[in-house]
């Protein structure tokens, strides 16, 4: 069951090269299994990273705004995003309108970074739907940037 010390993680991404399975048991002698990292290829030089572990989140040419604002600041708007996962949704009223939202967290280090936005109530935002907001409090860039 994933989450549990005992229990085996699924792997995460479609395609992508992961990190080694590291399996190491706990105080009470269970079984546990690193969950599965997901590595942006080497043809991707401008990434963006975890700052509180380096997991990879997004490559540059996912991103599609910098005009966005999160509850700590700065975010950015990506078409998709790796190592992330998601809460349950609900409604939420954002500087644009009601949106369905679900915080997303890093799966390495558990930090929620932003959220996802799963569905907009208003015509003009339906754009948004399926696409990820990531704080710039909680991301680094990553890979040749000047």
């Amino acid at each position: 069951m994933p989450g549990t010390w005992s229990g085996e993680e699924r792997e995460t991404g479609g395609g992508q090269a992961h990190s080694p399975t590291a399996c190491m048991r706990n105080p009470n002698g269970c079984r546990m299994v690193k969950t599965f990292q997901a590595y942006l290829p080497n043809k991707c030089h401008r990434t963006y990273s975890c700052v509180h572990c380096r997991a990879h989140l997004a490559n540059h040419d996912e991103l599609i705004s910098k005009s966005f604002q999160g509850s700590q600041g700065r975010a950015y708007l990506f078409n998709s995003v790796v190592n992330v996962g998601c809460g349950p949704a609900e409604e939420r009223v954002l500087l644009t309108g009601l949106h369905a939202v679900a915080d997303i967290y890093c799966e390495c280090c558990k930090t929620t970074l932003g959220w996802k936005y799963e569905h907009a109530f208003e015509s003009s935002q339906k754009y948004k739907e399926g696409k990820y907001i990531i704080e710039l409090a909680h991301m680094i860039k990553d890979n040749g940037w000047d």
